[in-house]
This record gives C-alpha cells, structure tokens and sequence, in this order.
C-alpha cells in the first residue's frame, strides 16, 4: 500500500561497526537482531509557514495603519458609539429585522407551500410573486410603496368591478416606517419562500414513503421526518437572510426612518465627521452580525445530530475547556515531580547528617 503524502517514513537506521555500534548487532558479539523500526515523522511544509507569515505581516499592517491614522478619530468613534440618538436608531434597526424576517418567513412558508402544490393555479400565483420580487431592486419597491398614493389614492374593499364597501385614502394610511415594514417583508419572503421551498426538496423521498407505509398520520410526518431534516438546509441560508436582513434595513434611510444608518447621518451632517460616524455604525453592524453568527452556529449543531457516524465536532468553548484542563495537568504533574525531587534532596541530607 501506498505511503501517505502527509506522512513519510524516516530513513532505516545503518548497521554501525563503531565502538558505539548495538553489541547484539556487532558480528564479534552476536548477530543483529533486525533492521531497527521505522520511526512516522510529519511532513514539512516550508511554503505552509511562509504563507502564514506572510498573511500575519498583512494583517499586522492593517490593523497598525488604522490604529495610527488620525482620519479614523477613534476618540470621536468613543464618544458616539453609545449616545442615545446611536442606541434608538439601533433598537429600531433590529426590531424592523425581526419584524420583517418573521412576517418573511411566516408568508415565504405559506409561498413555498403553494409552490409544492398540485394545484397548477396555485404553484402559478406563487411562481410570478417570486419571480417579480426577486427580479426588481430592494430600493425601486420601497420608492413604490412610498409613493403608493400616486398610484392609488383610495383602497377599498368590494367586489370585482363592482361596488367598494370600505375606502381608505393611502396618504393617511402608510408612513415611512410601515412601508419599510411592508416593503422588506414581501421581500423577505420572496426568498423565504425559495429557502423554505429547498429544505423541504432535500428530505429523502423514500422516507416519506416509509412514514406513510407505517400508517403515520400527515402531522406527524412533518414534525418529526420532515422538519428535522430540512432544517439542515434551512438554517445555514436562513442564517444569511437574517445578517442580510440586518444590513438591508440599512436601504430605509432613503425614506428617512431613524435606523442605525440614519441616526449617524443626522450627527454627521451637522458636524461633518463623516468618517467616525460611518465607523460608529460599522462597528455596531460587526457586533450584532457577529452575534448573530455565533447564534446560527449552534442552531446548526443543533439540527445537526445524529447526521454522522462519528458525531459533531467540539465547539471552540470545549476545545478551550479541554485545553485548560491538559494545562491544569500538565502543571499538576510538573508540581508532584518537584514535590517529589524536593523529598528525595530532603531525604539525602537527612541521611548525611546522620
């Protein structure tokens, strides 16, 4: 068999005739008992190391170029970065991504169903929602919204070429923020829909017929076949809807809702420190997203058992936890060796004086 790449084996030791050859090997003493055991030694990899160092220099400039440029005004970044103008326009920020992401998801669902049915009418209606809003920019819809009473001054509901029981003047009835609500949500569930649509689509269809061979009730079927396993799909795309969502909300300042993105624009247009506060709402959307992303990690892990033999990997808090305990160890046994180094010495001298 072929030797791994990774791994070769060190070079047979040479029979030695010197005065520090093995006796059992000498020929005047005895004859060798064997070539000796090949020893496994790890690879080399220089170009492993230079590229490393190589990355860390980069890095190291970076991060040194932008501690060191007085452009950035760090000071100026401190002192806004928790002002209260700062943290409301952050609240509204992720409440409009929660809000927005649920309604999505929940109207996506009921899409995705649409678009598994049999019904051609209804796979139809839901194939052209999906296709229109997936198809425009995320600014041209919330521009249309805004400007929905030029479009359509009254809503009224009634019959279909006929009479209107109920009218409502659009001028009065949608605001800035309920348009980002409205507009963001049909977004949202344009691909919620398509995500949703996908997990369920990676569910083996054999075990459908299973479930159903086994008398298993539709419910049933669903909470316990089918949603554990599409979660797998879903959940890594849906964790990238979520930060995309975050930072999508960021587009709502065009129709002057105090978010995050806007809030810094207010400060900045009247003091003119653009710069620190553009860092002010990067450095909050790299927390929240950071955040997020640990969240999504383990939400993972969580629809992810049992998907292999050989179980989940550790996470970076046990492999921290089982790092420190080797420590612990290591120490504890470099302690009981001196320990016991100090009662020998001790014993010695005991015994010399004597």
């Amino acid at each position: 068999m072929a030797t791994p790449q990774d791994v070769l084996p060190a070079p047979a030791l040479r029979k030695s005739t010197g005065p520090t050859a093995d006796p059992a090997a000498d020929p005047a003493t005895g004859p060798a008992t064997g070539p000796a055991e090949a020893r496994i030694v790890a690879r080399r990899r220089p170009g492993q190391w230079v590229s490393a160092a190589v990355a860390l220099l980069l890095f190291a400039m970076a991060v040194s170029s932008a501690i060191r440029n007085d452009a950035f005004q760090w000071d100026v970044v401190a002192d806004w970065f928790t002002a209260t103008s700062v943290l409301n326009g952050l609240t509204l920020t992720l409440w409009l991504t929660a809000v927005t992401l649920t309604l999505g998801f929940v109207l996506g669902t009921l899409l995705a169903t649409m678009r598994l049915s049999t019904n051609p009418v209804l796979r139809t209606l839901s194939w052209v929602y999906i296709w229109i809003f997936r198809s425009t920019p995320p600014l041209v819809q919330l521009l249309l919204f805004f400007n929905i009473g030029a479009l359509y001054p009254t809503l009224g509901l009634g019959i279909p070429f006929g009479p209107e029981f109920v009218t409502v003047k659009t001028v009065n009835l949608i605001g800035p923020t309920l348009t980002a609500v409205i507009g963001l949500t049909l977004l949202e569930a344009a691909y919620g829909a398509e995500v949703v649509r996908g997990g369920i689509l990676s569910v083996d269809r054999g075990q459908l017929e299973a479930a159903s061979a086994l008398g298993l009730s539709r419910w049933r079927v669903l909470r316990r076949i089918v949603v554990p396993q599409a979660m797998r799909s879903i959940v890594p795309t849906a964790g990238n809807m979520l930060i995309g969502a975050l930072k999508g909300t960021s587009i709502i300042s065009v129709l002057a809702v105090s978010d995050l993105l806007y809030s810094v624009q207010l400060v900045y247009l009247q003091s003119y420190q653009v710069i620190p506060m553009l860092l002010v709402a990067t450095i909050w959307y790299i927390v929240i997203t950071t955040v997020l992303s640990i969240g999504q990690y383990y939400v993972e892990r969580h629809y992810a058992k049992g998907a292999t033999r050989e179980g989940l990997p550790p996470t970076p808090l046990q492999r921290a936890r089982a790092a420190y305990r080797r420590l612990r160890t290591a120490a504890d046994a470099d302690a009981d060796a001196d320990a016991t180094d100090a009662a020998a010495v001790a014993g010695r001298a005991a015994g010399e004086a004597r």
